[in-house]
């Protein structure tokens, strides 16, 4: 099979090999996908690099996301699934072998059927993105008439994130940083967007939320906006937060404290049993409505991954990239 593949840390252009590797068969509890596409995802490119982790494996296939085919299956994996259109999550949490090729092999409740309407394109889109938004909303106890301050309006998760919060009834404000990302956000459903390089973020929440705070927040970076919760957070508030751009950093303890702020971990690809099901749920009822705005930057073919990780690690695309592997 066609594939792509790193046997070292380092920047894309040198690491990054596209060539034949075996074609992997499934083992038993498994299927395998035939691949059309594959997500490319920020943490994706930091694992590569190593930055946030060392190769483990004497040679790596990235990538968590994509969608295709079943079109093998393993014992104990009902054979009528053979020709299921699926995407998936976590393929290559933990594993050696992701869905940069046209072959990933993987426990069977990992691929996830894929409705007609959504194409293979926005179905790469659905595994860290989408169900990191999906549990984010859960966690932060969106509800109706709740508010929410989602920073980042325009990222792959925020993005997600503030359409689902919509969809349970709440008052989303989001963060963005020019008029372009302002209008994904605004056309993501997003009640207030606030351009954090022109706007007092904390003024403005003020103004929109008559200076009570929001009910919680949804953060991207706790390492670059912990300084900013105690001037959007009401007291008894809640602080979800899936990224940190450091591994350390100064935290505003005694607002926390005194406020009795609740400061709640997300890690999409340790979620227990019930909340990935609950996130799944969230995902499926989403689709089925057909209320589900995918945000997909960039297609690029396979051959050219290491620019597709260049391209995400430059933090210049506003959007999912993905890669066509058929």
């Amino acid at each position: 099979m066609r594939a792509a593949w790193y046997d070292k840390n380092g920047p894309a252009s040198e690491v990054l090999l596209v060539g034949e590797l075996p074609t992997p068969q499934p083992g038993p509890g498994e299927v395998r996908v035939r691949l059309a596409t594959s997500g490319v995802n920020p943490s994706d490119v930091k694992a590569r690099s190593g930055r946030t982790r060392k190769i483990a494996y004497p040679r790596v296939i990235p990538h968590s996301d994509g969608a295709g085919v079943i079109d093998a299956v393993g014992d104990g994996v009902p054979a009528g699934r053979i020709g299921e259109r699926v995407w998936t999550w976590n393929a290559q949490w933990k594993r050696a072998f992701g869905t940069c090729a046209e072959y990933v092999v993987l426990p069977a409740d990992l691929a996830v059927p894929l409705p007609a309407s959504v194409s293979v394109e926005a179905g790469a889109c659905l595994g860290i993105p989408a169900m990191t938004a999906a549990h984010v909303v859960a966690t932060a106890q969106a509800w109706a008439g709740s508010t929410l301050l989602i920073s980042g309006g325009a990222g792959a998760v925020s993005h997600y994130a503030i359409q689902l919060a919509k969809a349970r009834g709440a008052v989303v404000i989001t963060t963005v940083s020019s008029p372009a990302k302002a209008e994904l956000a605004r056309a993501a459903g997003a009640d207030h967007v606030i351009d954090y390089r022109k706007d007092d973020v904390g003024a403005r929440v003020a103004e929109l939320t008559d200076g009570g705070g929001v009910d919680a927040v949804i953060e991207l970076d706790i390492a670059v906006n912990a300084a900013l919760l105690p001037k959007v957070l009401r007291p008894r508030g809640t602080v979800v937060i899936y990224g940190t751009g450091a591994a350390e950093a100064p935290m505003p303890l005694y607002f926390f404290l005194t406020n009795i702020i609740t400061l709640k971990f997300v890690f999409v690809y340790e979620l227990t049993a019930e909340e990935r099901a609950a996130a799944l749920s969230m995902i499926a009822e989403a689709i089925a409505q057909d209320r589900l705005v995918h945000n997909i930057a960039r297609v690029m073919p396979l051959a050219e991954v290491a620019a597709a990780h260049e391209a995400v690690e430059s933090g210049q695309v506003v959007g999912n990239v993905v890669l066509r592997i058929d």
